[in-house]
């Protein structure tokens, strides 16, 4: 099983990005997932997350309004629309998918997924 994430970059401040993470060798719609990001010398701190159906999602309040949480369960991907980008979002960002809430942190269990991220660079 793993997660890939792909669409990271280099951007300007205000601009937009839309990162990508495929789910293999596991049933990825049955499963939540979410966004985390973490900053050179800081932890791994929660982006945004979305229920197994796509019904339910969370923000940090950090990016309520400019970020977008999505996913295609008939292709397995999970996805992070970015916009208005600001220089303090520069970190690699990470999905994960597991059946805990990750709105209070990250999880790690045998039965949760780490993709191995995807950097994320903006500009001032």
């Amino acid at each position: 099983a793993q997660l890939v994430e792909s669409g990271g970059g280099l951007v300007q401040a205000g601009g937009s990005l839309r990162l990508s993470c495929v789910a293999s060798g596991f049933t990825f719609s049955g499963y939540g997932a979410a966004w985390f990001r973490q900053a050179p010398g800081k932890e791994r701190e929660f982006v945004a997350e979305i229920s197994w159906s796509g019904d339910s999602t969370h923000y940090a309040d950090s990016v309520k309004g400019r970020f977008t949480i999505a996913r295609d369960n008939a292709k397995s991907v999970l996805y992070l629309q970015m916009n208005n980008l600001k220089p303090e979002a520069t970190a690699v960002y990470y999905c994960t998918a597991g059946t805990y809430t990750f709105y209070d942190g990250p999880k790690y269990s045998p039965d949760v997924y780490w993709g191995q991220g995807t950097q994320v660079t903006v500009s001032s």
